[in-house]
Order: C-alpha cells, then structure tokens, then sequence
C-alpha cells in the first residue's frame, strides 16, 4: 500500500537546524500536493506547510520565515529544511496530504527534539 516514509529528525539545540526528508513509497502517481504536519504530546496532530504540484507553499504562522518545505528530485519526495528551531518545534513530524484531500497511510514519523 502506498504509505509515507520520513527521516532526518533529531536533537537539536535551540537556535539549530534540521533537514527531514519524506518519501511516498509504492506510490504509482506522483503526489501533487503534500505537506508537512506535526504532533506534540498531549496536542492535535497540525500542518505546518504544505506545497502544490505548482510549487505554491503555504505556512503555518508559527513556523514562517523559519521552516522551508521543498520537493525532492526523486519523485514523490519532499523535504522540510528547519532553521532557527525553538524548543515548542519538538513533536513527531509527519508528511501527508493537506486535509482536504483524503490522506495516504500515515507513516512512522520522525522525532524532532529542541532542546533549550
């Protein structure tokens, strides 16, 4: 089944950076549109930026200016490049569709940790 694959997360010192990486494996269409999301303990999972196949991005207020999300050259991937992290970054983070549109299997995630 087609299902998401992220890496690239880690412990970070605030002020740090991370590079994560998604990709959409088993996947016979390429996906056009695809976001970032992340969930902290105890919150609701939220989209942090998502990108259309035209290359429009979008971004949550809370990460504007500091998070870039980008597609990959291998089909079907994306990344999410993470300057600036603040310790209320650390969450698991996942890639998927945009909300509106009916989400793939959701992957493992990836663990980000900020520390202070």
């Amino acid at each position: 089944q087609v299902q998401t694959v992220e890496s690239g997360g880690g412990l970070v010192q605030a002020g740090g950076s991370l590079r994560l990486s998604c990709t959409v494996s088993r996947s016979p269409f390429s996906i056009n549109h695809i976001g970032w999301y992340r969930q902290a303990p105890g919150k609701q999972r939220e989209l942090v930026a998502d990108i259309n196949s035209g290359g429009i991005t979008n971004y949550a207020d809370s990460v504007k200016g500091r998070f870039t999300i980008s597609r990959g050259n291998a089909k079907n991937t994306v990344h999410l490049q993470m300057n600036s992290l603040k310790p209320e970054d650390t969450a698991v983070y996942y890639c998927n569709r945009p909300p509106y549109l009916s989400p793939l299997t959701w992957g493992q995630g990836t663990q980000v940790t900020v520390s202070s």
